[in-house]
């Protein structure tokens, strides 16, 4: 038998065992422990430790360094006790069972200190929230006292954690648009909360539209003000603006009016965020009528084909008539100050010229003479 088994010393009460040791009686007639398992635990005490041995049946109690332990199990047969230790300082102490045939053999089992259990997080809630930050939210989860919680690398704000350091409390601090981690940090480490956080940018607001009203023929530069306009689209009547863009701070918006019907219509600012209606819409205007100031030459053959020149103002799109014939080869300058083409065939006289756009009609004042 090792030494490990073997009585050590004689720990019990002075006096004869009845029966004597291996007499008449059972054997054996004192209780006697093998081996703590496991030999080391937490200085908070509070594990199981299994105690083998012979004769322990009737074990009344256990001590740790002369600290009881909670009697858990005992075996039938006297083979082992289970016992919850008690907290004891750190250090190796003896331990002893005592029975009512008093007290075993010591064995020793080490209190070791042990950092503190690492945070664990099961939700974070909500999951999503601003950029701007301030959205309160709760951590549920264990082991969370002590703990500071960064969203992105940056801490929250508010921070409170309940008795049981089961749920932690906060505010979210500004971040970037997106999905963060969010880390819960204690003194028995870390821990990243599945899923993170993600940050959502506010919708856009619009204060104000200048112009608030343009040609119907549209082009019209205008500039929109407000704030979170990073990313937006603008429609006019439903129609994308031309040339967008948008400043650095989200806070001016820029483009070209798109075509469309004369009177007041709706404009809505779109972003990733949402969508933000300009309040009094925009106002489509009737484009100006065409102007004419000359036309050259201002005579030529009956058989047409004579290249003319219209110059004047608002031409942009316009078509010509000549005494009621469509001159060809039309074209006009992105000024919509000068138009050519060439003359249809027409009778010998002066006959009337009319230049057309969207907006109306302009009669060219002397006409044009066939020779």
């Amino acid at each position: 038998m090792s030494d490990a088994i073997q009585q050590q010393g004689n720990p019990q009460a002075p006096g004869s065992w009845p029966g004597g040791d291996g007499g008449s009686g059972d054997w054996p007639r004192y209780p006697r422990i093998y081996e703590a398992i496991p030999a080391s635990g937490p200085t908070t005490g509070g594990n199981t430790v299994l105690l083998t041995g012979a004769g322990l049946l009737g074990t009344s109690q256990v001590l740790f360094g002369g600290v009881p332990a909670i009697i858990v199990t005992q075996d039938p047969s006297g083979n082992s006790v289970t016992v919850t230790a008690p907290a004891h300082a750190a250090g190796t102490v003896q331990v002893i069972a005592i029975t009512s045939r008093g007290n075993s053999n010591a064995v020793s089992y080490t209190y070791t200190v042990t950092g503190p259990t690492g945070p664990t997080v099961t939700t974070l809630v909500p999951t999503s929230g601003p950029t701007t930050g301030g959205t309160a939210f709760a951590i549920v989860g264990a082991n969370l006292t002590g703990g500071t919680v960064t969203f992105n690398g940056v801490p929250a704000t508010g921070v409170s954690i309940n008795g049981t350091g089961t749920v932690l409390t906060g505010t979210t601090p500004a971040g970037p648009a997106g999905n963060v981690p969010v880390v819960v940090t204690t003194p028995g480490g870390s821990a990243t909360v599945p899923g993170g956080f993600t940050y959502t940018a506010p919708p856009p607001t619009v204060t104000s539209l200048i112009p608030a009203s343009g040609s119907a023929a549209g082009g019209t530069a205008f500039v929109i003000t407000g704030s979170n306009l990073g990313g937006a689209s603008v429609t006019f009547n439903g129609v994308a603006a031309s040339g967008v863009s948008v400043n650095a701070s989200g806070t001016a918006l820029i483009g070209f009016t798109p075509a469309g019907p004369v009177g007041n219509v709706p404009v809505v600012v779109t972003t990733p965020a949402g969508s933000a209606t300009v309040a009094g819409g925009y106002t489509y205007t009737a484009p100006p009528l065409p102007v004419v100031t000359s036309l050259v030459p201002s005579s030529g053959t009956t058989a047409g084909g004579t290249a003319f020149v219209i110059t004047g103002s608002n031409l942009g799109g316009a078509s010509v008539t000549f005494n009621g014939v469509a001159a060809s080869g039309v074209s006009v300058n992105a000024s919509g100050t000068a138009l050519i083409g060439f003359t249809p065939a027409g009778p010998v006289g002066n006959v009337p010229v009319v230049v057309t756009t969207s907006a109306g009609s302009t009669i060219v004042a002397g006409g044009y003479t066939y020779v």
